[in-house]
């Protein structure tokens, strides 16, 4: 039963991401896969939920990733509004010349479709599931919950601190910003360690390599890491803050 969701959901996200590749092609704008991001894990849960015996443990999964994604999906997408292809692609469009069309496929579309898959292993197996909730499984939904909360205030707060004109230049040191730089990432990391506690609840020890993916991402890949590569650069008061405040894992100003 797991292969059998394995393949429809690879099936199923393989196809979405083709077809959103073509979108970018007439678009010239690759940037539209990061709204989608979200949306590719609410896509495996109701996969889960149509192949499995909906239980209640599938039921709030469906509703918490629900959340999650489609909050994540509106959130980038509102940023995005106006601001043309990220940077990110755009500058590897100038790299890679004729071959972009080709690359972004594999290493943009076809690559975020396979990472979802792989992060999504708790919900793959919970999804399946018929045994009965345990406590592991409240903490997972407690502690997803949390993250969920934790990320959608962080980016609020910084969305409102953005609005101000007068902070063109300035760096997000107020609410959660005062105590991590990266907020909105810790509680994406919170998010998916719950998920990853809810999978281990109902299935093999095995699935939390898909929060262990998450956290290599969010800390050594696309998040922190890349995130603060040019940011100095660009925001010269970012060197002060990064002195005293800590990178991910919330605590006191040094």
């Amino acid at each position: 039963m797991l292969a059998q969701q394995l393949f429809v959901s690879a099936a199923v996200l393989g196809l979405v991401v083709t077809a959103l590749w073509v979108v970018s092609l007439w678009l010239r704008d690759v940037s539209i896969v990061d709204v989608f991001w979200g949306p590719l894990f609410l896509m495996v849960t109701v996969v889960g939920w149509l192949l499995g015996p909906q239980h209640v443990r599938a039921l709030i999964l469906l509703g918490i990733v629900g959340a999650w994604s489609l909050r994540l999906a509106g959130h980038l997408g509102w940023r995005a509004v106006g601001k043309g292809e990220d940077r990110r692609y755009q500058a590897m469009r100038r790299s890679v010349g004729r071959t972009f069309a080709l690359r972004s496929l594999l290493t943009v579309f076809w690559l975020q479709a396979c990472l979802a898959l792989l992060i999504a292993l708790p919900l793959h197996s919970a999804m399946l599931s018929r045994s009965s909730l345990t406590t592991l499984d409240a903490l997972g939904f407690l502690l997803a919950a949390f993250g969920l909360a934790y990320e959608s205030i962080a980016d609020l707060q910084l969305a409102r601190f953005k609005a101000d004109p007068n902070n063109h230049k300035a760096v997000m040191q107020r609410g959660l910003w005062r105590h991590s730089r990266h907020p909105n990432y810790f509680g994406d990391f919170c998010f998916w360690w719950g998920i990853g506690l809810v999978g281990l609840a109902a299935g093999p020890w095995w699935v939390v390599a898909g929060p262990v993916v998450m956290t290599v991402l969010l800390l050594r890949v696309s998040g922190v890491t890349l995130l603060e590569r040019t940011i100095v650069a660009r925001r010269p008061e970012y060197r002060e803050y990064l002195a005293r405040t800590n990178a991910f894992f919330p605590g006191p100003q040094r």
